[in-house]
């Protein structure tokens, strides 16, 4: 889970379908319409935190969420 580019993995986030809905100093928040949770991902020297991206995962299989097509 580590060396993943921050804009890759924003780029997978939104790709299952959540949005970006605000940004909070460094904090980057997204949220789904079908889902309550959020997400919140972080930037660190140009990289997303791996427990970031375990979170995500979770969320992905509690919900079965799958990428959306274009």
């Amino acid at each position: 889970m580590k060396n993943v580019k921050f804009t890759d993995f924003v780029n997978l986030v939104e790709g299952f379908g959540f949005k970006l809905d605000r940004i909070s100093g460094s904090h980057h928040i997204f949220k789904h319409p079908g889902i309550p949770e959020l997400i919140n991902l972080q930037e660190v020297n140009g990289e997303a935190k791996p427990y970031q991206i375990k979170q995500f995962l979770r969320l992905t299989e509690r919900y079965d969420l799958s990428l959306e097509d274009d």
